[in-house]
């Protein structure tokens, strides 16, 4: 699989893609004189000397996932060709790449377009699936490195799920923190799995764990966020979307948690922001399913846009609002920044959105 990375670069932004997964990768943003290099790496990238999907080998930065989860409905490995196969770069220059995926996705056509500009901290990523049948997850696959703890927030869920079983229901080879399944409101207080509660907004959330929780937007077409505070590296990772186009956020904890190879309990201080449509994971009756629903003769598209800033108060983010051409985030102390933003790529205009 090809190794060669091609970088974008703009004013303050600059980001690698690697057409083998179409993954992205060292992400930095030089915000206020700092550099913020959000973006996790597995301990053992390379070659490994286990059966394991493709995207295993490489597994860093930020790639996308069609179907995301269980692929076998299109005979692809774990997360799909988009996340495994070799993309071919159709155009690439002044902080601009378009590639397309030669396999096709669910019979569609998929292309992937990604865009930095000049003083804005971000990378703009577009995937468009032409033709193609079927009800799919699909979704942003982000790791951001919390090798020092970390504090997550999240634009306002309806919901925050775990699926029917752990991701390692073998003890022998693998542990969870929380209970499967389970349900909470608040993401302050979900259920442990020895009873008890997590608090999903402070990593690590136990020790040596394996997680996986699906927060639901409500229903709208307001900006959804994430915000990742990393404390000790002074910074704070984004990632945005209109949240009816992107409904679920899904997040993975990955602490030390897989007991075999490659992980062999060294895959530490991992956060999953993984975001798009979360499908059949949480089970086929799902009432709160949300999937991408491909158009046999037309398009769809999916716009996701992550970046990060410089934020040296630590503050957990409380809220991040869209005002025009500017990105206000707020801290629960008081920290406030303001940054360049484009709200037509999210389908936003002009107006205030925000929670």
């Amino acid at each position: 699989m090809a190794q060669e990375i091609l970088w974008l670069q703009a004013y303050g932004t600059r980001v690698g893609f690697r057409p083998g997964g179409g993954c992205l990768t060292g992400l930095v943003v030089t915000d206020q004189g700092h550099d913020c290099a959000p973006y996790h790496r597995a301990n053992w990238v390379g070659p490994v000397p286990v059966a394991a999907p493709p995207h295993h080998h490489w597994l860093q930065g930020d790639f996308f996932c069609a179907p995301f989860g269980d692929a076998a409905a299109d005979a692809a490995p774990l997360h799909g060709w988009p996340a495994n196969g070799l993309w071919q770069v159709e155009t690439f220059g002044a902080g601009q790449l378009r590639a397309v995926m030669p396999r096709a996705v669910m019979g569609a056509r998929l292309v992937k377009e990604l865009t930095v500009r000049d003083g804005l901290p971000f990378v703009h990523q577009r995937h468009v699936f032409s033709g193609g049948q079927g009800r799919i997850a699909a979704a942003n696959h982000a790791m951001i490195a919390l090798a020092h703890g970390g504090r997550i927030t999240m634009s306002p869920k309806a919901v925050f799920r775990t699926m029917g079983h752990a991701p390692e229901p073998d003890p022998a080879r693998g542990r969870s923190a929380l209970r499967y399944p389970a349900t909470a409101g608040d993401a302050r207080s979900f259920p442990g799995a020895n009873g008890g509660l997590v608090d999903l907004t402070r990593y690590p959330i136990g020790p040596a764990h394996e997680d996986f929780v699906v927060a639901l937007e409500p229903v709208g077409g307001h900006l959804g966020w994430t915000a990742v505070v990393r404390p000790s590296e002074r910074d704070c990772y984004l990632s945005l979307r209109r949240a009816d186009a992107a409904p679920a956020t899904m997040l993975w904890f990955s602490n030390g948690g897989r007991d075999y190879p490659p992980w062999s309990g060294g895959h530490l201080g991992c956060l999953g922001v993984e975001e798009g449509f979360h499908g059949p994971i949480l089970g086929a009756d799902d009432p709160d399913r949300r999937d991408l629903v491909l158009e046999p003769h037309g398009t769809v598209e999916m716009r996701h846009v992550t970046g990060a800033i410089c934020w040296p108060s630590g503050q957990p983010v409380r809220s991040v609002v869209a005002e025009g051409a500017t990105l206000l985030v707020l801290g629960e102390g008081g920290a406030e920044r303001r940054v360049g933003f484009d709200p037509d790529f999210l389908g936003l205009g002009g107006a205030n959105a925000g929670a």
